[in-house]
């Protein structure tokens, strides 16, 4: 039987199976590299975050969101029995759209980041939050990481989407 720990309860005591996917921990982070973080938990398991499992917003590097020695909370993703391996998440603590979307009305200006500026000049991707990202109309001359601010057009509850405008 696999049980899910709420938010609110943090595991101290995982068993190393399958049953543990989904469960929620506190850690500190030991170790970044290019493409994650090593995560060492309070009940003593290790295990990976990889970079694409730290935010929805596509960052380059895990050090624009994680620092070595900072405490964090993370969901096991998964487990590797056979090879002893854990995975960890991390974007789905921070809220999911529907939570992230509440604070954000149309028709407003809001800072954000540019995070990705698409190859074929339809769009860039902003982030609004590390969990909430839109997309812009192209606008030349912007670089990955820029501060701006943006004017949300529409906000598309049913395919979760936000149109925006660089200021």
């Amino acid at each position: 039987m696999k049980s899910k720990i709420t938010y609110d309860k943090i595991s101290k005591t995982i068993p190393i199976d399958e049953s543990a996917k989904g469960s929620i921990v506190s850690g500190i982070v030991k170790n970044i590299q290019p493409y994650g973080a090593f995560i060492h938990t309070d009940n003593g398991l290790e295990g990976l975050l990889y970079i694409e499992d730290i935010s929805v917003a596509r960052i380059k590097t895990p050090f624009e969101r994680l620092k070595i020695g900072q405490k964090i909370n993370v969901v096991i993703k998964d487990v590797d029995v056979k090879n002893n391996k854990i995975y960890f998440s991390y974007k789905e603590l921070l809220g999911t759209w529907e939570d992230n979307i509440k604070e954000f009305k149309e028709k407003t200006i809001v800072p954000g980041i540019v995070r990705e500026t698409e190859k074929n000049k339809k769009g860039i991707f902003i982030e609004l939050k590390p969990n909430l990202v839109g997309m812009a109309e192209y606008k030349e001359g912007m670089e990955y990481g820029q501060k701006v601010n943006v004017y949300i057009k529409k906000i598309v509850q049913d395919k979760k989407k936000i149109k925006l405008i660089i200021k």
